[in-house]
């Protein structure tokens, strides 16, 4: 008797039913990964982008479909690094890849046990297609803080330049910084010139 034939196994080839199904989820999870629609949506990858997109699509569906059982997620995510390195110059060190390869390999695995509840789901659920603004945003608003800041402290020197122009209390005034027994100058902070909270 041929015990690879076990009675409770999971078939380890998908049926083409399956197989179109984890070909959709596998465009849903890849849709929905913000980095790669950023490298797409900002044309790290040159001018197409979205193709070299479509071919990363392709490629993990032709591995799942090609490749002899067993599967390793370490394989799926090399090819995953590899692809965004190679067609989008982008290097993913945000633990996105590993998220994305666990989540195509857990959807490969249902759906060789015929289960499709997960890619089902994603159908379901709303797009992200707000992830790419939403991270524009957070970026521009760092940008925006980061100017306000530099601002800030634009106007602050005036300010401190229009007191020291005209104020002669020697109290406010500030000596030149004398050299440490080390020959190391110590440089008062631009914000707190002259000012002290004693």
């Amino acid at each position: 008797m041929d015990s690879s034939k076990g009675g409770g196994e999971a078939p380890q080839v998908l049926s083409s039913e399956a197989a179109a199904i984890l070909s959709e989820g596998i465009s849903l999870v890849l849709s929905r990964w913000t980095a790669l629609q950023m490298a797409v949506e900002n044309q790290w990858g040159g001018r197409e982008s979205r193709g070299k997109a479509d071919l990363l699509v392709a490629s993990i569906q032709s591995w799942f479909a090609q490749t002899k059982p067993p599967l390793y997620i370490d394989d799926l995510e090399g090819i995953i690094y590899d692809d965004m390195l190679h067609s989008f110059n982008t290097e993913i060190e945000d633990g996105s890849v590993e998220e994305v390869a666990e989540q195509l390999m857990i959807m490969h695995e249902e759906c060789l046990k015929g289960q499709y509840e997960s890619i089902q789901k994603l159908k379901q659920s709303a797009p992200q297609s707000n992830a790419v603004s939403q991270s524009k945003q957070v970026a521009n608003d760092e940008d925006d803080e980061s100017s306000d800041e530099e601002g800030s402290e634009d106007s602050m020197a005036v300010e401190e330049a229009r007191q020291e122009g005209m104020d002669v209390d020697q109290s406010k005034t500030v000596a030149k910084p004398q050299p440490d027994p080390e020959g190391w100058t110590v440089v008062a902070n631009k914000r707190n010139k002259g000012r002290r909270s004693n």
